[in-house]
């Protein structure tokens, strides 16, 4: 009988070093999960700093009367134009490049017929032909990036 007793008294050892082990490795495993949880957790709590967004600015550009491209009759466009810029140095080289700048919208929109600009479609291609142009004066393309849009102060054709 000893032997059956040592038999049975080291597959006991073996078996409760096995529940030992399991057991160790499951609160392992559970203090890993909850310390990853809580590390996610933290993490968006704590986002890092978005970079500041540069504000905007607008620049209003004198108003624009000139004779469209004959149709039925003679017809003229009076335009207000805005142009919406960064906040940046990019206002002080719309101002140098003023002439030019007149010069390209008036070039292009004594170019349209009042067809072309009648529709709302061909308002915003004007818009953005206006802003293409507009664009085309500034000699760096990082101040280029800086014009985003033109508007419409006003907009009649007589």
């Amino acid at each position: 009988m000893s032997e059956k007793s040592e038999t049975e008294k080291s597959s006991g050892k073996k078996g409760l070093m096995v529940m030992i082990l399991v057991t160790v490795l499951a609160i392992s495993a559970g203090a890993g999960g909850a310390w990853f949880f809580m590390q996610g957790q933290q993490e968006s709590e704590y986002e890092p700093a978005r970079p500041k967004k540069i504000p905007t600015a607008f620049k209003e550009l004198d108003i624009f009367t000139i004779n469209l491209q004959p149709e039925e009759r003679n017809q003229y466009l009076q335009v207000g134009l805005t142009v919406k810029i960064r906040d940046t140095d990019v206002s002080v080289e719309i101002d140098k490049q003023m002439p030019e700048i007149r010069n390209r919208i008036l070039l292009l929109l004594t170019s349209k017929t009042a067809a072309d600009i009648s529709s709302l479609a061909g308002k915003q291609q004007l818009s953005t032909e206006i802003l293409d142009e507009v664009r085309k004066t500034l000699d760096s393309g990082m101040l280029r990036e800086e014009v985003l849009d033109v508007l419409f102060t006003s907009f009649v054709v007589q």
